[in-house]
């Protein structure tokens, strides 16, 4: 059975790449910073596949080499999912910026050594759109880059992912070359959650439904569901004219009160923020709503993109970003979340 390496395997992404992996018939390991998580994610995975779900984990970080030979060892396929994603940015963009980037190197290092064919790395919309400043393009697509070297239009989260994902490119096209690469760049990933353990793009939602915010900043978001993300880093994996390639993942455009007016409506016994607020009070808010620091430079803009290479290489039938937005609400008050 062919093996396929998971990094960052207890992620949300990584949750729903790792059943699509098996239902495939792939036999899976994944790695976490600790192999302890190994009976707890087998349980979440078991109980949202409805069948016993067991593979191996095993302890491999960002920030050392320890353990990433071993991790590789009788690997086909390499699923680098693994990258931090803080909740609240730090005061120092290189404490998200060096383990994104080293992450990615070491991975992708002993991927080669180890004569792993194909390494398919999830990177983000955030290495496309960003440090455009009023040069963006009106349809960005997989052939932009962001420049992190723009800080008025960055993040130390969107510089990370920019940085890393160049690095990689670099490194498969010097001295790693022979291993083949693909990046999948998804937007804002929402759908079913398999635990309350989320990613930060859920934040779309919780902020929402937990009604964080007075009325809503006047953000835009690409929106896509997890399960498509999954379905992308797999045919990315296995299609042969897919190494080498950049694939731009996401579905419909839509504003924060639109996914409020989505929630409103599948959830009327909830009360949520309506109306929009005025871009100098979403910065007086920061203070009390550290989350919110994450979005200032999305304030006001919309980065508009294609994702006809994803559907016409990939195969990817999209599933609508409402179908995406519910399912992350209803699954996380399923499990107690909200």
């Amino acid at each position: 059975m062919t093996k396929v390496l998971v990094t960052g395997a207890t992620g949300f992404i990584a949750s729903h790449t790792i059943l699509a992996l098996i239902e495939k018939g792939y036999e899976v390991r994944g790695t976490a910073r600790s192999a302890n998580k190994a009976a707890r994610l087998n349980a979440i995975l078991s109980d949202y596949a409805g069948k016993a779900i067991e593979i191996e984990l095993v302890s491999a970080d960002l920030t050392s080499d320890d353990g990433w030979s071993e991790a590789m060892e009788g690997v086909t396929y390499l699923q680098h999912l693994a990258s931090p994603i803080p909740n609240n940015l730090p005061k120092d963009a290189n404490e998200l910026i060096i383990p994104a980037r080293d992450g990615a190197l070491r991975a992708l290092k002993a991927a080669k050594a180890a004569g792993v064919k194909r390494a398919v790395m999830t990177s983000s919309m955030a290495a496309i759109a960003y440090g455009w400043g009023d040069k963006r393009p009106d349809i960005l697509d997989e052939t932009h880059w962001s420049n992190p070297d723009n800080i008025k239009d960055n993040t130390a989260y969107t510089r990370s992912k920019a940085i890393a994902e160049k690095a990689a490119w670099d490194y498969v096209n010097g001295e790693g070359a022979g291993l083949e690469l693909a990046t999948i760049n998804p937007v804002a990933v929402l759908g079913p959650a398999m635990s309350g353990d989320v990613s930060a793009s859920l934040e779309l939602v919780t902020q929402a439904m937990q009604n964080k915010v007075p009325a809503y900043p006047k953000l835009t978001f690409g929106i896509v569901d997890v399960r498509d993300v999954a379905k992308a880093h797999v045919e990315a994996m296995e299609r042969p004219a897919a190494a080498g390639e950049r694939f731009l993942v996401g579905n419909e455009v839509l504003s924060f009160s639109e996914i409020g007016d989505i929630l409103r409506e599948a959830f009327p016994d909830r009360k949520l923020p309506k109306g929009e607020l005025p871009n100098w009070l979403v910065r007086m808010m920061v203070p009390l709503n550290p989350t919110l620091k994450q979005i200032l430079p999305e304030l006001g803009k919309r980065r508009a993109y294609t994702n006809a290479k994803a559907r016409e290489q990939l195969g990817i039938d999209f599933i609508p970003a409402k179908d995406a937005i519910i399912a992350s609400a209803q699954t996380l008050v399923d499990l107690g979340e909200l």
